[in-house]
């Protein structure tokens, strides 16, 4: 049998645990957790009000998730340029330029073209010009990139300024894709004698036209119908020589090539002509079949 001192000192103890194991539970209360906080992009697609998302995107000018994204730049630059909040474009973009990110020319040429996007091309050529004070090295893709918004701002004066002067100054070498730039503003602006003397001058310099070259120059003389024209008057051919050229230096020409100078002969009433000086002409098996077709229903039509 369990002594009254034993049974006294059981009930002891289980008090003493029971004791010990309310202070525990004290010690350690449960915390409510805080609901996480929406993400700085979605805070950014949904705001509306210019001022909101002006404050919005320059309070998030380190976030990377936010910087690094290219639609978060473009939408947040096209939203405010709706609302032609143009001085809040300006100090967001300017701010970017400072920061650690600014030395990467991939980065100032997203900044160029977001001017550019936004109506700013002063701003934009003035970001080129600026580079160096960022420790940024330009080379022909901030070149092209500048070329590009001057194009869109369809300035002629500033394009060949831009154009003759700046390689030199900056030592850039210019590519193939800074002579398609020009020729397409040109062409789009209906300069066709220019757009074409640009391509001849550039390859002079060594610069090699390829078949957006070509076809963007066949393309313009064809909607202002000078292969017509040139046609009629018995006058140099120059939208089959740019082709015959194409075949010269190693590039072949596509099938927009041939269908657009084909129908151009056609429609100038030269059957004979589309079909010896460009179905003959022709190397590309594939070409000349669809060039046969296109023959055949241009024939049919006349």
């Amino acid at each position: 049998m369990l002594s009254l001192r034993s049974v006294r000192r059981f009930f002891h103890y289980s008090a003493a645990v029971a004791s010990t194991g309310n202070c525990s539970a004290v010690s350690y209360p449960i915390v409510k957790q805080k609901p996480l906080e929406e993400p700085a992009l979605v805070k950014l697609k949904a705001e509306r009000d210019p001022e909101k998302l002006f404050d919005l995107f320059k309070a998030n000018a380190r976030n990377k998730l936010v910087i690094e994204n290219r639609f978060a730049f473009e939408d947040t630059v096209s939203r405010l340029a709706g609302a032609r909040r143009f001085d809040y474009i300006e100090e967001l973009l300017e701010q970017q330029k400072s920061l650690p990110q600014g030395r990467r020319e991939g980065f100032i040429v997203r900044i160029i073209m977001l001017y550019g996007k936004a109506g700013m091309a002063k701003h934009a050529i003035n970001t080129f010009y600026d580079m160096h004070f960022y420790k940024c090295r330009r080379t022909a893709k901030s070149f092209n990139a500048a070329l590009k918004v001057l194009a869109g701002a369809r300035d002629i004066a500033a394009i060949e300024t831009f154009l003759n002067e700046v390689p030199e100054k900056y030592d850039i070498e210019l590519d193939t894709y800074s002579m398609n730039i020009v020729i397409k503003a040109f062409c789009e602006m209906e300069i066709l004698d220019k757009a074409f003397s640009i391509m001849v001058q550039m390859e002079k310099l060594g610069i090699r036209a390829d078949v957006i070259t070509y076809t963007t120059l066949i393309a313009a003389f064809y909607r202002k119908n000078r292969i017509q024209y040139l046609v009629n008057r018995r006058q140099a051919w120059k939208a089959n020589d740019l082709m015959l050229s194409m075949e010269r230096v190693g590039v072949i020409p596509d099938e927009i090539t041939y269908n657009l100078v084909i129908k151009g002969f056609f429609q100038a009433g030269y059957p004979e002509m589309a079909k010896r000086e460009v179905f003959l002409s022709s190397d590309c098996k594939e070409c000349q079949k669809r060039c046969k077709e296109c023959n055949v229903k241009e024939g049919c039509n006349n």
